[in-house]
């Protein structure tokens, strides 16, 4: 059984619907990231299993028990906000200790609870001072102090790196995934950022305007995303679209690509029956920048490398890869290459497709085929 089941959720504000019909389950111990631009309801969906929000229709059960109608008290649920919500007056250990101290939890109780927190998240030197003398990392890491103290059924996260700068995000990525393996605490974390999404998932809910597109595990959403958004929205730098057509030549089906002074024919990627695709189809082919490199770093277990020779645009050093822009079918398309490739812009040179790695999506529906 699963342990958190979303089940025919809807939420409407007056005649906006914001949600419409998710359904997700989550196994005890999972990390669930929900994803998607700004504006498609993660965090609608988040408060609602909170309990901030009412739900319009369906239900949210936790280990089979409707939670629906519970007082987001009753829930035993534990939330970390994007603003921290620290007790500015309060020190460290204090406000760690604050919702123990509510429930009545004997003071010697409280206090090896925080010593325990303290030492998961590294803070044990910090309890004494108050938020303001703390860096938004440390403040990030006593609002999941503070959380971890109640040993909560399930762990809410609304966005929390969002305020980090770059380089703090990463540190607390680490975090947070090191504090999941060690509790194995059930999480439900929203972010609009892909990285994040792919890093710290057992399982990744993408959204688009309220709706599910795709609920897998981050291989599954990288390496077999359901549709174009999905394909596009996840991985960075995107996965490369490019228009074509299916066409008959040489004794197989091929796709044909259009670009300025011709055309270019591959065959069709092996994740697609060539049987099920008729002549004159229109269709988009899609691939990741790592699957199309130099022809010295094409994967030499593949079966289907290709060689396309185009001009380079654009050459983007960055440190241990370097990304290289080209035009095919009227699109940028992204090559990851080695750090010491040696490529100009302008100069012609032979781009490695791997088509093992290639996908074919309806354009018409936007779905894998």
């Amino acid at each position: 059984m699963a342990f958190l089941e979303i089940i025919g959720l809807r939420k409407r504000f007056a005649s906006m619907e914001i949600l419409k019909g998710i359904d997700i389950t989550l196994e005890k111990g999972g990390f669930l990231v929900l994803v998607g631009p700004s504006g498609c309801g993660k965090s609608t969906l988040l408060n609602t299993i909170a309990g901030l929000e009412t739900i319009s229709e369906g239900e949210i059960r936790v280990e089979g028990r409707a939670i629906n109608n519970l007082h987001p008290s009753k829930r035993d649920i534990a939330m970390v906000f994007q603003s921290y919500a620290l007790y500015p007056n309060m020190t460290v250990a204090q406000n760690i200790a604050f919702a123990l101290e509510m429930r009545g939890v004997p003071k010697a109780e409280r206090e090896a609870a925080v010593a325990e927190a303290a030492r998961t998240l590294q803070i044990g030197h910090l309890l004494k001072r108050k938020p303001s003398q703390l860096s938004g990392g440390q403040r990030q890491r006593v609002a999941m102090g503070r959380a971890l103290v109640r040993n909560p059924r399930i762990f809410l996260f609304d966005e929390p790196l969002s305020n980090l700068d770059a380089k703090l995000r990463v540190d607390m990525r680490v975090e947070i995934k090191r504090l999941h393996q060690a509790t194995r605490a059930t999480i439900v974390y929203v972010t609009h950022d892909q990285i994040e999404a792919m890093t710290l998932a057992t399982k990744i809910a993408v959204l688009k305007e309220g709706e599910i597109q795709q609920v897998g595990t981050p291989y599954e959403i990288y390496n077999r995303p359901a549709n174009l958004f999905v394909a596009d929205f996840m991985g960075s730098p995107a996965m490369n679209l490019m228009d074509a057509v299916v066409a008959a030549g040489s004794g197989r089906t091929e796709i044909r690509l259009t670009r300025e002074g011709g055309e270019i024919r591959l065959p069709i990627p092996s994740s697609v029956t060539a049987d099920g695709l008729g002549e004159g189809r229109k269709v988009v082919l899609g691939i990741r920048p790592e699957a199309i490199t130099d022809r010295n770093g094409a994967d030499r277990t593949s079966k289907a490398i290709e060689i396309v020779e185009a001009q380079v645009d654009v050459v983007e050093p960055a440190g241990s890869d370097t990304f290289v822009v080209t035009r095919l079918a009227g699109k940028e398309v992204t090559a990851r290459m080695p750090a010491d490739a040696d490529v100009r812009a302008g100069a012609r040179v032979p781009f490695a497709f791997n088509l093992d790695k290639a996908l074919l999506f309806d354009p018409a529906t936007g779905l894998r085929l």
